[in-house]
């Protein structure tokens, strides 16, 4: 293995976070923080499978990986892309991982009016919520609405 391709998986690795033995144990598949170790100096190959997996542990593009193990580059996924991107990316918790996860499942529509509620502007949220509800349960939107009310009318000890 080159000591490129060893020097961009300790970049992504740091910038992710990770200690070798963390990184192996998000990898798997048998990996050991020796391994990784020995990856890093050059001194050990490892499979493209494995790369892909290193990739998705540290946040770097799995093509910037396997080019650099194949000693070719990529002009979108170069080593300096992958360095940058080992260098900016961030620790997340759990709720933050989750959070994602719901945004990224989520309609267009659910998308703006959750970027707006953490933007502090939650008119369109109730509307939103409306029509989304209605959507989902196949309900009208007046029965949606007022089992939205009640539910707010709960919370604040309304009812």
């Amino acid at each position: 293995m080159s000591s490129k391709l060893g020097t961009i998986i300790k970049k992504a690795r740091v910038g992710a976070g990770l200690t070798q033995e963390k990184l192996a144990k998000k990898v798997g598949g048998g990996l050991t923080a020796a391994d990784i170790g020995k990856a890093e100096r050059g001194e050990q190959t490892l499979t493209i499978a494995t790369l892909k997996r290193i990739a998705k542990a540290t946040g770097v593009t799995q093509a910037s990986l396997v080019n650099a193990a194949k000693g070719t580059s990529n002009p979108t996924a170069t080593s300096s892309t992958t360095v940058a991107n080992a260098n900016t990316s961030m620790r997340v918790t759990s709720t933050e991982k989750q959070l994602i996860t719901y945004y990224r499942k989520a309609d267009i529509n659910t998308r703006k009016a959750a970027t707006n509620v953490l933007r502090g502007k939650c008119s369109d949220l109730v509307p939103s919520l409306i029509d989304s509800g209605a959507t989902a349960t196949g309900q009208t939107q007046g029965s949606v609405a007022d089992m939205i009310s009640d539910a707010l009318g709960s919370l604040l000890g309304n009812k």
